[in-house]
């Protein structure tokens, strides 16, 4: 469970980047939206839930 959870937070930061040209007007959405994923998930592992 770790390992897929490590994997699929990768790809969303490499997601959340707005290097590519159809992401560039995007602005902060992406990587606000990940922040709070990341949040989440810090909160659970800290809880003992994953």
């Amino acid at each position: 469970m770790g390992t897929i959870l490590i994997i699929i937070l990768i790809l969303l930061l490499i997601g959340g980047l707005p290097v590519f040209p159809h992401s560039r007007s995007w602005g902060y959405g992406p990587s606000g939206i990940l922040g709070v994923v990341l949040v989440v998930i810090l909160i659970l592992l800290l809880l003992g839930k994953i």
